[in-house]
């Protein structure tokens, strides 16, 4: 090989790795936005989904939550679904997961290039009807490190 096209071909294969791998870093590099200041980023727009509820299993009529991170994409679909933490322990995670992974999300006016975020939701579950009892069960399943936009 003439020695001096191997820096010019060296040089077109790192640029074409890197073109490669950027959307895909890109990707992992998601802006974490916690649930209360994700309205600036997207905005839900299906307000009612199913969920598909298991006839047995472990904690099911007990109330509790699951936070389930997600990405949304710039197509405003959920990605990476994944349960994070259950509180108290029960069967419940898969029906939270299910639930989030059929979100559908619209672009606020403030995210003109539909910017891909990474948040989470926590779903409730058999809430109790008194305010503090409820707000305590919910903080058992806020996720840290997602930050304020």
């Amino acid at each position: 090989m003439n020695l001096f096209l191997r820096p010019v071909i060296q040089g077109l294969c790192l640029a074409l790795v890197t073109a490669v791998a950027m959307p895909v870093l890109a990707q992992s590099q998601a802006r974490m936005v916690g649930p209360e200041h994700l309205s600036s980023y997207w905005i839900l727009l299906n307000t009612k989904v199913d969920a598909d509820i298991p006839n047995s299993g472990n904690n099911l009529d007990k109330p509790g939550c699951v936070a389930v991170s997600y990405m949304i994409g710039s197509d405003g679909k959920t990605q990476d679904v994944a349960v994070r933490k259950v509180a108290p322990q029960s069967d419940l995670g898969p029906v939270a997961q299910g639930i989030v992974s059929r979100f559908q999300y619209g672009q606020s006016l403030t995210n003109k290039n539909k910017e891909p975020v990474a948040t989470y939701y926590v779903v409730p579950f058999n809430m109790p009807a008194d305010a503090a009892e409820k707000a305590k069960l919910i903080a058992a399943c806020q996720l840290p490190g997602y930050s304020q936009g």
